[in-house]
């Protein structure tokens, strides 16, 4: 006789799976048109943030506005921060691929300019694999469509931080290359990024900021 517990969590492994395919599935739909990014000022450093899905705020109401002001603490030094301009929205197939075409944008333009700032990389969510894309993590790159950061910015990436990210499910990670620069924080519970079944803690991210901030400020 079958074990209804084991239905039950094999029923919510296939449920947490398709959100991860949900996430990703229409990354491989390239978008038309070419992306203009803005620029910051030459600070020592940029934050750049990939906001969730629908996320409100100027870098995210759950995660980029809250990080972003526990770093201005925390950072030695001063900085700047990007909102990567891309839809954050499940119903838009090419939204992945536009926020990876937006961030590498940035980063070359910035990076272009400023030959003395460094970058930290912020991915909540949806912005989680947007930022994988961009490092060019295997199964994100592999179904086309992203756009990658050439060679030469690698070395000016101080920090990576995710949180909420989908593709702690599938079990990859950031390029080795990154490993060591890389906070990926999933709250206990989180069904996106963990072995959960609580929706709520997929907002419940306060508890990672200051260690978050920390991290970046011993890489910079």
């Amino acid at each position: 006789m079958v074990n209804r517990k084991t239905i039950r969590f094999e029923r919510w492994r296939l449920v947490r799976a398709f959100a991860v395919l949900t996430f990703t599935a229409g990354i491989a739909a390239t978008s038309l048109g070419t992306t203009t990014a803005l620029a910051n000022p030459c600070t020592a450093v940029d934050v750049v943030v990939a906001r969730g899905t629908a996320e409100p705020g100027w870098l995210g109401a759950a995660i980029g506005d809250p990080l972003y002001n526990a770093l201005q603490h925390a950072l030695p030094v001063a900085s700047t921060a990007y909102s990567v301009n891309y839809p954050a929205n499940l119903g838009v197939p090419s939204s992945v691929s536009d926020g990876t075409r937006d961030l590498t944008a940035h980063l070359e333009h910035q990076a272009a300019r400023c030959p003395d700032q460094r970058f930290v990389l912020v991915g909540y969510s949806q912005g989680a694999i947007v930022v994988h894309g961009v490092l060019g993590t295997g199964n994100v790159t592999s179904v086309g469509g992203i756009h990658t950061l050439p060679g030469w910015i690698e070395p000016r990436v101080a920090a990576v931080l995710l949180f909420g990210d989908p593709n702690r499910l599938t079990g990859w990670g950031v390029p080795g290359t990154y490993s060591w620069r890389t906070g990926n924080y999933c709250t206990a519970g989180d069904p996106v990024c963990g072995a959960g079944f609580d929706w709520g803690a997929h907002a419940d991210y306060g508890w990672a900021m200051w260690p978050a901030a920390g991290l970046a400020a011993s890489r910079v």
